[in-house]
């Protein structure tokens, strides 16, 4: 395709070009007619003088509707005094592409003039403003740093089941399934399938792609399908090095994205580079708690795991002692952890929550890789062996010590961008009472 597109039109000065693009406005006035006509890329504006020889086009103007497509041949002109760009495209022919209705289901030249759950049902016509373009090509190169930065460090990637026999994680919900007869479910992480990939000799996998959460959950953050970004690593001498691994995976990713539309983001976002250059600080469970006591005087609820609340104010500790978004919390206790995360000589697991600007975006851990001890773990947990034993079967003939994390890719991008509801930062939400478009 030869199309031009509106972040490309300065280099068509003095050309006679053909445009296609959504009605954003109409000005009809006395003597001039103005359309304002928008892509994926940008804007741009259409002026017509009304004189004789352009009565068909005024008439063609005189009844389009916002949000119709047109094609447009015209001459592009460098215009000084035209505030959109400095440009402007004198029309020769217009042709009317689709027809849009006249009334819209919403105002959508801003999403604080409607309400959320209206533009969800119109999704399609609320993707169209320019910020939520300019955050999905954001997601596309921020995806492209993670998947370039595990190419170029000997990942192998994966595609793993979405259809399975039974739940990866216990105690979490799944979404039941008829699979010819038998009961299955969607899967709610490709948790097992990486380590049976560390069994079978592969050093360092990765995947993304969907996953399945029955929970119901309406919270600003959940959602029952989500885009997951996976790793798993063999060969590690501890829960350090997948720590590592993963803060220069998200750092890469994070410095390609604001490589490539830095000066759009802070323009349309209002938002400031996180700072690449800082190491995350780390701290362990009973640290953070401790912290959480002395300093802000709150303890949750829940002893061996955090609320949102303490989360958010952990973020906060992180940001005034270590002027970092980020922050790890390691040495969580096994009750609050799977069964297969390893367990340290000090009864702690050896895993750990990264948490970013309130909220935590990753578990991570070393996985637990000696057959009989982790029997022993899911027994522990009040889970039947036997019903594990297609997975434990992968621990029955070697395996590396190992470890992986996983991190939701709409709630990264949520907090990238001070979106305030993971809604706003999902192609397509799924949640408990939302099943369609």
């Amino acid at each position: 395709m030869n199309k031009i597109y509106a972040k490309n039109l300065n280099k068509h000065f003095g050309e006679t070009i053909v445009f296609q693009g959504f009605v954003e406005k109409i000005r009809d006035l006395q003597y001039v007619q103005f359309l304002v006509l928008k892509d994926g890329t940008g804007k741009v504006q259409l002026t017509i003088e009304k004189n004789e020889e352009t009565k068909a086009l005024q008439e063609v103007v005189a009844n389009l509707t916002l949000e119709s497509t047109v094609k447009v041949t015209g001459k592009l002109l460098e215009s000084p005094s035209v505030k959109l760009n400095g440009m402007e495209i004198i029309p020769e022919e217009i042709i009317v592409t689709s027809t849009s209705l006249p009334e819209l289901p919403f105002d959508n030249k801003s999403k604080d003039n409607s309400l959320r759950e209206t533009r969800l049902d119109y999704r399609f016509i609320d993707l169209r403003r320019e910020e939520n373009n300019l955050l999905f090509n954001c997601q596309t190169v921020l995806e492209q740093g993670f998947r370039e930065y595990w190419t170029k460090n000997q990942y192998t990637e994966i595609h793993t089941p979405k259809i399975a026999a039974g739940a990866a994680e216990s105690g979490a919900e799944v979404f039941k399934i008829d699979y010819f007869g038998k009961e299955a479910c969607l899967s709610q992480s490709p948790q097992f399938y990486k380590q049976m990939a560390m069994a079978s000799g592969f050093d360092k996998v990765f995947e993304m792609g969907p996953v399945f959460r029955a929970e119901n959950s309406h919270t600003s953050y959940h959602a029952t399908e989500i885009h997951m970004a996976d790793a798993e690593i063999a060969w590690v001498d501890g829960v350090e090095d997948v720590m590592e691994e993963e803060e220069n995976w998200i750092k890469y990713g994070i410095d390609k994205m604001w490589e490539a539309y830095g000066e759009e983001i802070e323009k349309a976002f209002k938002v400031q580079k996180v700072d690449t250059s800082i190491t995350f600080p780390r701290i362990t469970f009973a640290e953070a708690k401790q912290i959480l006591k002395d300093k802000y005087h709150y303890m949750g609820e829940k002893e061996d795991d955090f609320e949102r609340k303490e989360e958010m104010l952990l973020c906060k500790y992180a940001k005034e002692m270590y002027n970092c978004d980020f922050v790890f919390v390691t040495k969580f206790p096994f009750s609050a952890r799977p069964f297969y995360h390893m367990v340290g000589e000090d009864g702690l697991t050896k895993s750990y929550d990264l948490l970013f600007r309130g909220i935590e975006i990753t578990t991570g851990a070393q996985r637990e890789h000696r057959h009989d001890i982790l029997r022993k773990q899911i027994i522990e947990k009040g889970v039947d062996p036997e019903s594990l034993a297609f997975y434990l079967d992968f621990f029955k003939y070697g395996c590396p010590p190992h470890g992986g994390f996983g991190v939701g890719v709409a709630r990264i991008m949520m907090q990238l961008f001070h979106i305030d509801n993971i809604r706003e930062a999902t192609f397509i939400y799924r949640g408990p009472t939302r099943l369609n478009p």
